[in-house]
């Protein structure tokens, strides 16, 4: 618990001073994982949150909230360097112009040094690439079967030793790396571990790696460092699972009951 830390909102400050997110995420079977990435980064505190996605994704998050900003795929370069940090991945798409696309925008981001988290299919394409111009402030959060991908290893050994896999990809890939797991772990580009000990069975359903995704973006784009970031949104979305069971269940926890409870595990800090 010490080693985790919010960043400072100050009094005078407007939606700029929080920071803002670019989210490229969804599709037309997952619309559910632009949403929620999407409305994670706001609940973190981030000021301002855009949706880079395809019509029907767009169409589908404007119907469920006002609050997200809401951006064509097909413009998604022209805006790049209005944002702070970018999310990718969450839902999106491994098929063939999602390749190009990504290609094309690491090596985008590259240039302009942009912040990128890359999750869920952000982390299966950059898989499919031996080389390929990444980011320099890079996080990567793999669940083990995206790690075995990145590491070219069986699950078995990730699983058998989830610090050593995170330093692995922490020194290939030159990122901070979230391996998620029951105790995830974090590892800077230095290769610092810290490793969570909050989170429960709840957090075993589909949606909740998105709301993850989206609180490491929305600290991040607060301007906290990227290991901070990291082990701030791991030990939150963690407690938020806890609470959230506490009234639902571990059974009954869906990843859109999580979203509301955010806020409470964001609470337990600043009342201490």
């Amino acid at each position: 618990m010490n080693e985790i830390m919010l960043p400072v909102r100050k009094q005078n400050s407007h939606k700029g001073s929080f920071g803002k997110v670019l989210n490229i995420a969804g599709s037309p079977n997952y619309h559910g994982a632009a949403y929620l990435s999407s409305i994670a980064a706001l609940k973190a505190g981030c000021g301002y949150v855009a949706l880079a996605s395809s019509p029907s994704v767009l169409q589908s998050v404007a119907a469920k909230t006002p609050d997200v900003v809401l951006i064509p795929i097909k413009q998604v370069k022209n805006v790049l360097k209005n944002y702070d940090v970018i999310s990718f991945g969450c839902g999106f798409s491994t098929e063939a112009p999602s390749v190009l696309m990504f290609k094309s925008l690491m090596t985008e981001l590259a240039i302009l040094d942009i912040p990128i988290v890359l999750d869920a299919d952000g982390i299966n394409l950059l898989s499919k690439f031996k080389k390929i111009i990444l980011p320099d402030r890079l996080i990567l959060t793999p669940h083990p079967k995206e790690a075995a991908r990145l590491l070219n290893k069986d699950v078995s050994e990730i699983l058998d030793n989830m610090e050593d896999a995170a330093t692995e990809i922490s020194l290939n890939y030159k990122c901070t790396t979230v391996l998620k797991g029951h105790n995830t772990v974090v590892c800077s580009k230095k290769l610092n571990i810290y490793i969570n000990n909050t989170g429960n069975s709840a957090l075993a359903k589909a949606g909740t790696g998105d709301v993850l995704c989206g609180m490491i973006a929305g600290f991040k784009a607060q301007g906290m460092k990227s290991f901070d970031a990291c082990k701030t949104a791991v030990y939150l979305h963690g407690l938020a699972g806890e609470l959230a069971s506490q009234d639902l269940t571990e059974y009954s926890v869906l990843a859109s009951d999580l979203i509301n409870y955010i806020p409470l595990s964001i609470k337990t800090i600043t009342d201490n």
